[in-house]
């Protein structure tokens, strides 16, 4: 070890990295695999089960919506999903695909991230709101894991940094 180094931070002989600033670097991605692949699989589950997919009965979009329209933070936001219990069910079916695979990619994942936090936000002041304690509903957590995702994009191991690269390989071919 070298004068003035911390322990625990020793470099790589040819670049000087540290194993620290490797991990920082990476320090986003479990999460990202992780919220991408929660969302991918809660939107094919939805679009997979017949019974969440309909106006009522056991197990559907609209009764669980009917469930907690009195006990939620938004009634009106309810309301609104009742008016078309099975175009909501889809749309946040297709909304969780299309939110987890572009965080599984990393293809516009500021964007996917915000939409994440979005649904995330509206089950949480709907569906989830009455959990008591709060910290039994998990959306309230998705919106706070959402939200470093939403601040700081995929810039590693995704489609957005390989389209910045070209972007700047493109710009240093053609001054």
């Amino acid at each position: 070890m070298t004068h003035g180094m911390r322990p625990g931070t020793r470099t790589s002989s040819a670049r000087g990295v540290t194993w620290r600033d490797t991990a920082t670097h990476y320090a986003l991605f479990p999460l990202r695999v992780f919220l991408g692949v929660t969302f991918v699989y809660a939107g094919l589950d939805k679009l997979t089960d017949g019974a969440f997919l309909r106006d009522g009965g056991s197990g559907s979009v609209g009764d669980m919506m009917r469930t907690v329209r009195d006990s939620s933070a938004l009634p009106a936001l309810v309301d609104l999903a009742l008016k078309s219990p099975v175009g909501f069910g889809y749309a946040i079916a297709i909304g969780e695909l299309a939110v987890g695979i572009g965080t599984l990619l990393g293809l516009f994942a500021r964007l996917a991230a915000l939409g994440g936090a979005l649904i995330s936000l509206s089950l949480w002041l709907t569906v989830s709101w009455a959990s008591d304690p709060y910290y039994y509903g998990n959306d309230l957590a998705y919106l706070m894991a959402w939200t470093p995702l939403v601040l700081a994009g995929a810039p590693y191991l995704s489609l957005d940094a390989a389209r910045r690269a070209r972007r700047r390989e493109r710009a240093g071919d053609h001054p």
